[in-house]
C-alpha cells in the first residue's frame, strides 16, 4: 500500500494542479483566501472543482484566479445562475500582494494555482510564484521522475 502524503497546509486538500510541477520551477508558494459565492463552497466540499487550465493574473493591483472550474450541484440554486468559470478574486495581504507585483513585472515570474484546501473550515488557495521551464528542463524533470520510479521498483523486488 503505498503511503499517501500529508499536505504540508494541514488542510484536507479540495483539488491539486499537478501539471504546474511540470511547467514550472516553483520558488515560493502564498496561501490565498478565495471570494467565493455560495453555490461554490458547496461545489468545492463536494469536491467539484478543477485547476488544470487556470492562472492568477493580477489586474488595477488586484489577484484574480481564472479559468478555474467549479462545477455547479444540480440542486445549487433556483435563484442564481451559476458561472462554473467565473474570474474570483483572491484574497491577499497588501504587502504580499505589492511584493507579487513587484515580481511579476519586473523580474518576470508568473503566479500559477498549485492547489486548493480546507483550512478552519475556509476554502484556500495556495498560488506559486513560478518560472516557466524550458522543452529541455521538461524532459530532464520526467527522466528524473521515470528514474525514481524504476529505482523504485528494482528495490521493491529485492
Amino acid at each position: 500500500m503505498a503511503k499517501t502524503k500529508q499536505p504540508k497546509h494541514g488542510g484536507s486538500t479540495i483539488v491539486l494542479n499537478k501539471k504546474v510541477g511540470h511547467d514550472y520551477y516553483i520558488e515560493q508558494r502564498y496561501e490565498t483566501g478565495l471570494a467565493l459565492e455560495g453555490w461554490e463552497v458547496k461545489s468545492l466540499r463536494a469536491g467539484r472543482a478543477q485547476l488544470k487550465e487556470s492562472y492568477v493574473k493580477i489586474l488595477h493591483g488586484e489577484a484574480f484566479l481564472l479559468g478555474a472550474h467549479v462545477s455547479p450541484l444540480p440542486a445549487a440554486s433556483t435563484h442564481v445562475t451559476p458561472d462554473p468559470t467565473r474570474t474570483r478574486k483572491l484574497l491577499l495581504k497588501r504587502a504580499e500582494l505589492s511584493r507579487l507585483i513587484g515580481l511579476t513585472e519586473r523580474a518576470g515570474y508568473t503566479l500559477v494555482p498549485t492547489t486548493m484546501y480546507w483550512k478552519r473550515g475556509r476554502a484556500k488557495l495556495e498560488i506559486g510564484l513560478a518560472k516557466g521551464k524550458k522543452l529541455h528542463d521538461k524532459r530532464t524533470t520526467e527522466k528524473d521522475r521515470d528514474w525514481q520510479r524504476e529505482k523504485e521498483r528494482l528495490f521493491k523486488h529485492h
